[in-house]
């Protein structure tokens, strides 16, 4: 008898995950077909702007009156390369866009001007660009993000006559 409800458990669970998986992969199909969708149109929407950096770890970025300039960044989809400036430094990179508002920086480098009384914390800034792995957009605010939590960055988009 215990032969036999163990080994209808195991049926029944084997069917249940056998069934659940036609679902998730039901699932997985159509969404990627949206986020395909999604991601040209995100490229084009996201690339080749200057993203001015607002908010660093929820707080508001205010830029110090000997700051050069403010911290941005600029994604060049033609080299897929990263281009910005962190509130002393400049910087440069590589970047890919991958389905589900993924988002990934490798090869980042800077250049290492000492600059005294800059607000912005340079190594935390450059950090969002290692930690990040998604991004939201909702019109001209920029949000890269690292899993479900807190943006780590918030940039708006600026645009040049």
């Amino acid at each position: 008898m215990k032969t036999l409800l163990t080994a209808s458990f195991i049926v029944s669970l084997f069917a249940l995950g056998c069934n659940n998986n036609r679902t998730a992969s039901k699932t997985n199909s159509n969404s990627n077909q949206t986020l395909d969708t999604l991601g040209k149109k995100d490229n084009e929407t996201i690339t080749n702007k200057y993203w001015k950096l607002i908010t660093l770890e929820g707080k508001e970025v205010i830029m110090a009156k000997n700051q050069e300039r403010e911290a941005y960044f600029i994604l060049k989809p033609e080299q897929k390369t990263i281009t910005g400036f962190s509130g002393c430094n400049t910087f440069n990179g590589t970047y890919s866009l991958e389905n589900g508002w993924r988002i990934r920086f490798s090869k980042m480098a800077s250049t290492l001007k000492a600059c005294p009384d800059v607000e912005v914390n340079e190594s935390e800034f450059l950090n969002v660009f290692e930690l990040a792995d998604n991004f939201s957009l909702s019109g001209d605010t920029l949000s890269l993000n690292v899993g479900r939590r807190a943006p780590l960055a918030v940039f708006k988009a600026v645009y040049f006559n």
